[in-house]
């Protein structure tokens, strides 16, 4: 019998920490129309003119800083990981093929290996727990785009999101376990931010998103595929299986770009909030990551730690992405078993 075929797909990472190489990661990942939405004249002008000559330096350094002189990137080392374990569990019947979304190892390359090897079907499962257009969608945009021109084209399928998925949120909590949560005086639910924009464009009625008050504090039938509402449900899942009580914690968005409004609150502006009450521990979880990167490994520890400090804080304390856990494992072998 045929194997079946499966596609991970996570975001990316530079083949190297240096400039060069830097350089061209952010100049596919930031071309992208789906994570910078305007204009493609503009964006062009911006990308390719302002931003990535301004920020590969930067970025360069930020990547030496985490990069592992053994395992390399730790986004694509954990995502290795987590794609050999998926193989081990589900055994020869099926075929787990790993891909980056920018650069390596490309989505192309991974689709023709398991074309070449004459899969039955396909399932793509983008690692990202909450949709997003930026994200998700991008992934299902390129893998429709590329297998658009094949004579024969397999059954092929996507999964959407896995927000709520039980065996992720039971694995961020067991993670926070060893370092005694009851011990810091707040915990923050960080996640990666987008542009307000681009929530509005997810919400077809033009009538509830940003415009109802709450808008993101409950998942219904108008904001099921919102990334802010779903990223709420995510933390109040995780808050729920730890017994944290609502004013223990906060949902907050990192990575702001550019000067518009992005979803809030901001992360910073929070720690900067609670540094300000004489709040001095503080946990955090960054559960839109499946595996540690750049913006958990650097931008929680180092960058908001040393912000947290200078305002009279003590500690920020990153609870670890799901990377190679037995338990997130499962979670994916449920994925493609039940999907």
């Amino acid at each position: 019998m045929a194997k079946k075929g499966v596609l991970l797909v996570n975001l990316g990472t530079p083949d190297s920490p240096s400039t060069a190489d830097v350089r061209k990661y952010l100049n596919e990942f930031l071309m992208d129309g789906r994570v910078i939405d305007i204009n493609a004249a503009l964006r062009t002008v911006l990308v390719k003119g302002v931003i990535v000559p301004f920020r590969a330096p930067k970025s360069a350094k930020l990547y030496q800083a985490i990069w592992d002189k053994e395992t390399g990137s730790p986004l694509l080392h954990y995502s290795l990981l987590q794609q050999a374990a998926l193989q081990q569990r589900l055994g020869d019947g099926y075929m787990v093929e790993l891909a980056m979304r920018y650069q390596s190892p490309s989505i192309e390359s991974a689709l023709q290996r398991l074309k070449d090897a004459l899969v039955s079907d396909i399932q793509v499962i983008p690692l990202f727990p909450q949709y997003a257009s930026a994200s998700t969608g991008s992934v299902q945009e390129k893998v429709m785009d590329l297998i658009k021109d094949w004579q024969t084209i397999p059954t092929i399928s996507f999964l959407n999101s896995f927000h709520d998925n039980e065996l992720m949120i039971e694995t961020f909590a067991d993670n926070a376990q060893k370092y005694n949560p009851d011990s810091y005086d707040h915990i923050l639910f960080s996640f990666h931010g987008l542009p307000q924009r681009q929530l509005k464009k997810c919400d077809h009625t033009n009538s509830y998103c940003l415009k109802v008050d709450g808008c993101c504090s409950t998942l219904n039938d108008t904001n099921k595929l919102c990334y802010s509402a779903q990223s709420h449900d995510t933390a109040r899942l995780i808050a729920n299986k730890m017994n944290l009580p609502k004013e223990k914690f906060t949902v907050c968005f990192q990575s702001r770009l550019g000067s518009d409004p992005w979803v809030q609150p901001y992360t910073s502006e929070i720690i900067a909030q609670l540094a300000k009450e004489g709040k001095k521990r503080l946990l955090v979880f960054c559960p839109a990551f499946v595996a540690d990167c750049l913006e958990t490994v650097y931008e929680v520890t180092t960058e908001y730690g040393d912000e947290f400090k200078a305002l009279g804080g003590e500690h920020v304390q990153l609870v670890e992405s799901l990377n190679d856990s037995p338990k997130w494992i499962e979670a994916l072998e449920k994925m493609v078993l039940e999907g």
